[in-house]
């Protein structure tokens, strides 16, 4: 006879222990503190706070699937709605009592005059005998059904918060939800998958809208213009997407997906076939060097910063801007110099901080750089006037450029060093020695003249952007990862706001439409005057015609630098790719996503995501051609495969 080993022994031991528990013992949490009137708290891992609701009043008129989709879509929130059939017996005598009651109130209201009322009655008693005419034939039944809710929060705080917001959320469909007061635990009882309705707060339904409850609906994400996307993955029809439809309320949006996901295949899917079927003119902050093939093949340019590369860019570079006036309509152009000082003051006081972020750097810091830089340009005479942007006829005396307006030179940070070089040896203030010395030290590595290591921003400008370009790629993937990179980042985007978004008409019909890519924007977290002038940025865009597209694999990083959710909140497309487990839980609780929304994150495949334009989310299943991955790819492996192949 065999003996049994101790893996059986334990294996039955499990069994015995499972027979003995009910199923509600298997389900319950660890311990659940019902003393509260409003909510109850529940002890587990972590300690979670949750308040249950029931559905009070109902619209008149129900649709599918609009009635409760709101609160299904709410984030974390488990809802139960039960449903009991009744039979036709009762059915027909309820109808006939109603229909008898309404009559009555129909013959007191003529008796009365009152011929408003007498119209209303007599439509509800002709709905009501309809009604029971199809019951009595079977074409209709009546159910009575009680919709039970109950959110879930880590705070009490966010309790209250995301009460208010649901009750807010059903009242735009005429739902009413009201908090089970001092019903808290039947309530919550009512919600398990248990069958059992303690709160008995019924409603009645026919067939039709009793089909309305259900949620079984696919959300169809897309536009009826627009550029192929990938395909719904619930339902296989393809996604048009159009970044500019009317129908958005801003043209930014956002990317997150752990590394390798397919971010970067998803951007230049994009941004070649908006290119090629839309005329969509884009601009990339390349971060990481993978735009540069998508330049060539769309026939766009290529721009390498680099300690090593001879393009100059410079930080004080201003443009005229076409402005709207509000009461003619018509355009004007301005030079708006005191946004340029601020602009060009906020780069600066991230390049004096450094890598380390320095906090010598203060208040008076700020003051010495915001008025040296307005003396520059002051210098150059150049004010909010657009003709102070140019030379004067006797200035151009001695150029070749005699017959159309020739650019004054700007001013650069060598000048704007040798400046408070000046100021500083004037200088008698003892409160600003120490700044005026601090600047002359750290500034000293960003200028030509002292061979400085990070001088690649000192000088005029060797490069511009041509309009019409299909792509403009600017490549900054040499630069040091740390510090160089997001200053780098910085420096630019205002760069690329004076050169190529607000050289973009506000007249809709005269503007160009736009893209601006910030690949790998968690890098410039760390520096507050970056996220303000992204925040600006991402706030402005729209005004210009133009999309801010934001591409990061640390989500983390945005949730936790309250200051950068202003871009997440400016942005009315969202695309999440597979996320990492440590990120899930903060998109979740942002984005209130449900646990099978999070839990596909986690699990899809490169090239899968959750979509979401607006109020609509689906499914999608990016699907580049084969001659389109020739450009999109980016790992290396696949790329040297394909070549084999060929």
């Amino acid at each position: 006879m065999k003996k049994s080993s101790k893996t059986d022994t334990i294996v039955e031991k499990r069994y015995d222990f499972l027979k003995k528990k009910t199923i509600k013992e298997l389900i319950a949490p660890a311990g659940i503190d019902a003393s509260h009137i409003d909510h109850l708290e529940i002890i587990a891992n972590t300690k979670r706070y949750a308040r249950s609701f029931f559905v009070s009043n109902l619209p008149r008129m129900c649709t599918f699937p609009e009635l409760f989709r709101d609160l299904y879509l709410f984030g974390d929130v488990n809802t139960s709605v039960i449903i009991n059939p009744i039979k036709e017996e009762r059915s027909q005598n309820e109808l006939n009592r109603v229909i008898n009651e309404l009559e009555t109130e129909r013959i007191v209201a003529m008796d009365k005059g009152n011929i408003n009322r007498e119209s209303t009655i007599a439509q509800k008693r002709l709905e009501a005998e309809q009604l029971r005419d199809e019951i009595a034939a079977g074409f209709n039944k009546l159910y009575e059904a009680s919709v039970v809710a109950t959110i879930f929060t880590y705070s009490l705080e966010e309790l209250e918060k995301q009460t208010n917001m649901l009750i807010s959320e059903l009242s735009k469909n005429l739902v009413s939800m009201k908090t089970a007061w001092g019903m808290q635990e039947e309530a919550f009882q009512s919600n398990l998958p248990l069958l059992e309705d303690k709160v008995k707060k019924v409603h009645t339904f026919d067939r039709g809208s009793m089909g309305t409850v259900f949620p079984f609906t696919t959300s169809e994400v897309g536009h009826s213009t627009g550029v192929p996307l990938g395909f719904n993955k619930q339902t296989g029809t393809p996604i048009l997407f159009d970044n500019f439809h009317p129908s958005l309320t801003n043209y930014n949006m956002v990317i997150f997906a752990k590394s390798g996901a397919g971010k970067s295949v998803t951007m230049k899917t994009l941004v070649s076939r908006s290119s090629v079927l839309m005329g969509i003119e884009s601009l990339a902050l390349d971060a990481e060097g993978e735009y540069t093939v998508v330049a060539e093949s769309l026939g766009g340019i290529n721009v390498v910063i680099s300690p090593n590369s001879k393009t100059i860019i410079n930080l004080f570079d201003i443009e005229v801007e076409k402005m709207k006036d509000e009461i003619t309509g018509r355009e004007r152009s301005i030079l708006n110099i005191e946004n340029k000082v601020e602009d060009v003051t906020q780069a600066l006081l991230t390049m004096a901080k450094g890598s380390t972020r320095s906090t010598e750097v203060n208040e008076l810091t700020k003051q010495i750089i915001a008025e040296s830089v307005a003396e520059e340009y002051a210098a150059l005479g150049i004010t909010n006037n657009p003709n102070s942007l140019y030379k004067t006829a006797e200035m151009r005396l001695n150029h070749a450029n005699m017959l159309g307006k020739e650019k004054k030179d700007m001013p650069t940070i060598g000048s704007w060093y040798r400046r408070i070089q000046v100021k500083a040896s004037d200088n008698t203030n003892e409160d600003y020695q120490f700044h005026y010395s601090y600047l002359l030290k750290v500034m000293k590595q960003y200028i030509r003249e002292y061979d400085g290591q990070m001088a690649y921003f000192d000088g005029q400008s060797t490069f511009d952007l041509l309009d019409g370009a299909p792509f403009i790629n600017i490549d900054i993937s040499q630069l040091e990862e740390r510090f160089a990179r997001p200053l780098a980042q910085q420096i630019l985007l205002s760069w690329i706001w004076e050169k190529f978004v607000k050289k973009n008409s506000e007249d809709r019909t005269k503007a160009t439409k736009k893209r601006v890519l910030v690949d790998e924007a968690w890098m410039l977290l760390p520096y507050d005057e970056a996220v303000d002038f992204l925040n600006k940025m991402a706030r402005r865009a729209r005004k210009r015609n133009v999309s801010l597209a934001i591409i990061s694999q640390r989500f983390q990083d945005f949730y936790e630098k309250a200051e950068a959710q202003a871009v997440l909140t400016s942005s009315d497309t969202k695309l999440f790719l597979a996320q990492d487990k440590a990120e899930i839980q903060y998109l979740k609780e942002v984005f209130k996503l449900s646990e099978g929304e999070a839990n596909f994150l986690v699990t899809c495949q490169k090239g899968e995501g959750l979509f979401k334009v607006g109020t609509d989310t689906a499914i999608l299943k990016i699907m580049p051609t084969r001659k389109e991955f020739e450009f999109v790819e980016t790992n290396v492996n696949k790329l040297v495969n394909m070549r084999i192949n060929r």
